[in-house]
């Protein structure tokens, strides 16, 4: 058992790569350890991206599938040739667009990399995160990161260092706190090794701000349906799932209510998932408001916190509203969709 260190980095401060807790994360990542350190969208579980070991302990410290590839986070966009063969035309005008940022790209790969990272596929996916702690610790290791979310698979993702701590406590030797992320999904995952840019997970770039700068963008049908070699994580296995099942209710607000009326009678205890127009509706009184409809950038970044708070209210159901599948509501709907593992009531298709 590894006892866990928790460093708090101020994230404004300048020569940030200089400071202690950088420079000991980055001597622990060249000594084929795991850190755990904050992004814009959630927070990382990094480790050397050459290295079988380390990416080893990244799976073991998540219970994480060994067949889900991991994304390769870079500090500099001259590093991308060290490691992918070429850098097709719409690859760059997206880098252009939105990196640093939440967009990860996937292109072929060099094999220079642990065939772990890649498992075992022929593409690597990459991004640059927008987050000086996260590129200040690229830089000071002087290695490509492959970095997952740091949490137990299939729960909720991580915002704060104390999700971290939560689910890794004693498992992980170092998280880096840098305070609450921002986003507070993941990245947009997209396969450039074609011609026409296809999602492979929807998340802080939507696909009408990448359709801008290339045109049309297609959306992977493994989106709706697993494929059994995923290019990216997130395609595959339930994921950012809360203790209690979660059902998604859509429909009209007394469709809504019934639902919750039903299971009320059933003898169970209800949790709801719900915005600020609907609090105080349905006589439950276990409710966690994501925030306004009117703002769904605000629902994306409460999402996983919200998720995580009802494993502390140990309800036996939670319903969920749904959003619109467009804009950052489609990374919303699809991380909604995993937690709910596809569990979704639609009015008009079942006996009210």
């Amino acid at each position: 058992m590894k006892k866990t260190t928790i460093t708090y980095v101020d994230k404004t401060i300048k020569n940030i790569t200089n400071h202690p807790a950088i420079q000991q994360a980055a001597k622990a990542l060249n000594n084929d350890e795991v850190v755990a350190f904050p992004t814009e969208t959630v927070y990382g579980l990094g480790g050397n991206a050459f290295s079988d070991k380390a990416i080893q302990q990244i799976f073991q410290a998540k219970g994480r599938p060994s067949d889900n590839p991991l994304i390769v986070h870079i500090a500099h966009v001259d590093q991308l040739n060290d490691y992918v063969h070429s850098i097709p035309n719409h690859a760059k005008k997206l880098m252009d667009a939105f990196w640093p940022g939440p967009l990860t790209i996937v292109l072929e790969h060099k094999g220079n990399l642990s065939t772990k990272v890649t498992a075992g596929l022929t593409t690597v996916a990459v991004r640059m995160p927008d987050h000086p702690i996260a590129l200040a610790l690229i830089h000071a290791s002087g290695l490509p990161l492959a970095a997952p979310s740091a949490n137990t698979s299939g729960k909720p993702s991580p915002t704060t260092a104390d999700h971290v701590y939560q689910d890794l406590k004693d498992i992980v030797p170092i998280i880096i706190d840098g305070g609450a992320t921002g986003v507070g999904v993941e990245s947009t995952v997209v396969d450039c090794t074609e011609e026409v840019v296809t999602i492979l997970r929807p998340g802080g770039i939507t696909k009408e701000a990448m359709e801008k700068v290339v045109g049309n963008v297609d959306e992977d049908p493994a989106l709706k349906e697993a494929e059994s070699a995923p290019k990216s994580p997130g395609m595959k296995y339930t994921h950012y799932a809360p203790a209690a099942p979660l059902v998604l209710i859509d429909g009209s607000t007394a469709f809504f209510k019934k639902q919750v009326d039903d299971a009320l009678l059933n003898g169970m205890k209800v949790g709801l998932l719900i915005t600020e127009e609907n609090k105080g509706k349905y006589g439950v009184p276990i409710e966690v408001i994501l925030g306004s409809q009117e703002d769904l950038s605000v629902i994306a970044k409460n999402l996983y916190e919200s998720l995580r708070q009802f494993d502390e209210k140990t309800v036996d159901i939670i319903f969920s509203e749904v959003f619109p599948v467009t804009g950052i509501g489609a990374a919303i709907m699809n991380r909604l969709n995993k937690a709910s593992g596809g569990t979704i009531l639609k009015q008009g298709t079942m006996e009210e």
